[in-house]
């Protein structure tokens, strides 16, 4: 009995040296120290850097034919509803590219008629202030002569302000705004197609959903934020031009609803856009009636403008925008500089668009979006500090 008790003793060590072996076998493998990037951050950043720099100069280069087709893609996605409303109430797809094509087209037209009889208006009155540039040219002499100051480099001036460089200075302000449509025949022609393939494009997104789940939910929200700032900025716009052109009349300043359709017009430039609309009222209301009345137009302007353009109207698109004030500033001093005037009228939209390329499709990049954003984060941000651990975890 004493001698069978003795060997679950000496088989003891045996077990407990195949258990070490097996727990060992199973234990997962200790983890390799990570591997250094083949590339230094520094230099990915430089490489970045330089792809930036040579495609944004390829395209200030070409910006006459992607002023046109960024225009014409603006002008899709603003009018697309109609087709996708058309084709829910059981119309032909025919019809419906039809309607919204029509739609898109009458737009354009509209914009270009309307601007072509307001400047053969304003041709035909800059001419009648040819005493009033006189009398101020007078004017200005006499003051620098009582401050003790030479009165001819002053005459010298006034005498190169003409009607003729006044009129040539306003051609060539208004061209530069008309530079979108230079190429009006490729402008046409891509909002053709762009118009036909729009009935399809929601099918083409659902087929590629699939596979690019991202990519498609930041088209998604390009097209509806962009729809949305336009549809917005243009009945701000309209409302902005009513007011404008009602106060100009009454006030009696001459060609009212152009600068009411300058005022529409230049709505959809932000930050800046109401002063460039300011100017030409002013220097008529000055010639008119002289400071005071020049003073009422940039009092009343600048009230009416503010009010709803600087207050109530970035409240109402800042969620479909997304964008704080100094962003859209840069937006629209680069894209400006890079396809021109069609670039300012722009900006926002192609701000957006580069956004959802950028940003908006690469989980990678999501950090990047309340950076911009004009409006704050509602979670709660909780600072750690190097080697301290969160009390939430």
């Amino acid at each position: 009995m004493a001698h069978g008790t003795a060997r679950p003793f000496r088989s003891a060590p045996r077990i407990r040296g195949r258990v070490n072996s097996t727990r060992s076998a199973l234990a997962p493998p200790a983890p390799l120290p990570a591997a250094p990037p083949v590339v230094p951050r520094g230099v990915i950043l430089l490489l970045g850097m330089a792809g930036a720099v040579v495609t944004i100069g390829g395209m200030r280069a070409i910006s006459d034919l992607l002023g046109p087709l960024f225009l014409a893609l603006m002008l899709t996605i603003t009018v697309s509803p109609v087709t996708d409303r058309l084709r829910a109430r059981g119309a032909p797809t025919w019809l419906a590219v039809l309607a919204s094509t029509a739609s898109a087209y009458l737009v354009l037209f509209g914009l270009i008629g309307a601007l072509i009889v307001s400047v053969s208006r304003l041709v035909d009155l800059i001419p009648s202030y040819q005493s009033q540039l006189d009398a101020l040219g007078d004017d200005l002499s006499e003051a620098a002569g009582a401050a003790g100051v030479g009165s001819q480099p002053i005459q010298d001036a006034i005498d190169k302000v003409d009607p003729s460089a006044v009129l040539s200075a306003v051609a060539g302000v208004l061209s530069d705004l008309l530079g979108a449509v230079s190429g009006l025949i490729f402008l046409v022609a891509a909002l053709l197609f762009m118009c036909l393939d729009a009935a399809y494009f929601p099918r083409r997104l659902l087929a590629a959903a699939t596979d690019r789940p991202s990519v498609v939910s930041g088209l998604r929200s390009f097209a509806q934020g962009t729809r949305r700032f336009l549809w917005v900025t243009t009945v701000f716009g309209l409302i902005v031009a009513v007011i404008d052109t009602i106060v100009l009349w009454a006030m009696g300043i001459p060609l009212p609803l152009l600068w009411g359709l300058l005022s529409f017009i230049t709505n959809y430039i932000p930050n800046i856009g109401f002063v460039i609309g300011l100017i030409p009222p002013a220097i008529l209301a000055f010639l008119e009636g002289g400071t005071d009345l020049m003073l009422a137009v940039i009092v009343l302007y600048s009230v009416v403008n503010f009010v709803i353009q600087s207050i109530i109207q970035p409240k109402v698109v800042g969620d479909a925008v997304g964008l704080s004030t100094t962003v859209s500033f840069l937006s629209l001093v680069f894209w400006t500089w890079v396809l021109g005037p069609v670039g300012a009228l722009l900006a926002i939209p192609l701000t957006l668009l580069a956004k959802c390329l950028l940003i908006d499709i690469d989980p990678t990049t999501l950090w990047i979006r309340p950076l911009i954003s004009a409006s704050t984060p509602d979670a709660d941000v909780e600072v750690v500090q190097p080697g301290r651990q969160s009390d939430r975890q």
